[in-house]
């Protein structure tokens, strides 16, 4: 079976009714943008390539953006030229401490994304990011090897100031039955733990992305408690191996062409209250992590289903400060 198919047999196994996108210039990132963290100014890169290979979690419709189709390295070394030729961009590259590479998937599957683009991209962050202090690779814990991390670690320290390298993952949920059974994540604990092992042994930090009520069987009050439950396991996590851990924490956004849309419209799901993810954030003071709350749904909420509502305007304020600062005052 080629990756085509495992990706279409992935995709409609889960009930998923999306179609992927081949319209999208393959010479161009899919998207841009940047985000104020504790960490200084950031820059997230979404390239565009072929779709997540596992592309089985449930309320997950990010591979739509994506192709079905392969996508060599020439188109996406395109991609990285037409980022570095933005002169706004080059303007603020001073400023970047950090940049998270993303291709809605797994960017250390070199499947999906060519090994010699990513030598080249790195090369591109060390010639025009002087600051930069952190590259944050989003993947899935299978395709990351020792192998990997040592090459990284090289040649991120190459650049004109030494830069750290995160792996970010998705962790989605903590109950291992919903995470694994229900939304079909596909991880288990002992991986999570052998991948700090080794992220650990080269001083990298990681990641970790959690939804907040991913599913419709979940209460508010039990989706409060699960990631109370993660923020714990993190902070262990973090102690045991003396490794940095963020804990990347979304609120749920009602996803086009997944079950969660079905559900939604039938009026069984409602997305969590933003007051709500402030209950679970408040357990994460004094932990040892930092945490930050993802504000955006990247256009791919259905008609009514994003976690934003009318009157969030001062939550909204509150979070993102929370993001520059980690000041729990605030909340």
């Amino acid at each position: 079976m080629d990756n085509e198919e495992i990706i279409e047999k992935a995709t409609r196994s889960c009930d998923k009714s999306y179609n992927f996108n081949e319209t999208h210039d393959k010479s161009r990132p899919l998207q841009m943008w940047f985000q104020d963290s504790d960490e200084g100014k950031v820059l997230f890169i979404v390239f565009y390539t072929q779709a997540c290979r596992w592309s089985q979690c449930t309320g997950c419709n990010l591979p739509s953006l994506m192709s079905k189709h392969h996508v060599n390295f020439k188109p996406i070394i395109r991609q990285i030229d037409h980022i570095f030729d933005q002169p706004e961009l080059l303007a603020k590259g001073d400023e970047i401490k950090k940049v998270i590479l993303s291709n809605n998937g797994s960017i250390l599957d070199e499947e999906t994304f060519s090994s010699t683009a990513l030598i080249y991209l790195v090369t591109k962050l060390n010639l025009h990011f002087k600051n930069l202090k952190t590259v944050s690779i989003e993947t899935r814990a299978e395709y990351v090897d020792f192998s990997e991390l040592d090459f990284l670690s090289r040649t991120l320290k190459e650049g004109d100031h030494p830069t750290n390298l995160e792996i970010a993952i998705g962790f989605e949920v903590f109950n291992d039955k919903i995470r694994n059974e229900v939304f079909k994540k596909g991880l288990d604990l002992q991986v999570l733990e052998g991948l700090a092992k080794k992220l650990a042994k080269f001083d990298f930090h990681l990641k970790c992305y959690f939804m907040q009520k991913p599913i419709v069987e979940m209460t508010n009050k039990e989706a409060i408690e699960d990631i109370k439950k993660g923020i714990d396991y993190l902070s262990e996590i973090s102690k045991k191996y003396n490794i940095r851990i963020n804990m990347h924490l979304n609120p749920t956004y009602v996803a086009t062409g997944t079950i969660l849309e079905r559900d939604f419209k039938k009026g069984l799901y409602q997305p969590p209250k933003l007051s709500d993810v402030i209950k679970a954030l408040r357990h994460g003071k004094n932990k040892g992590i930092s945490i930050f709350v993802g504000l955006f749904d990247e256009g791919l909420a259905c008609e009514g289903g994003s976690f934003i509502r009318k009157g969030d305007e001062d939550i909204i304020d509150t979070l993102h400060e929370f993001n520059k600062t980690q000041n729990y005052d605030l909340l």
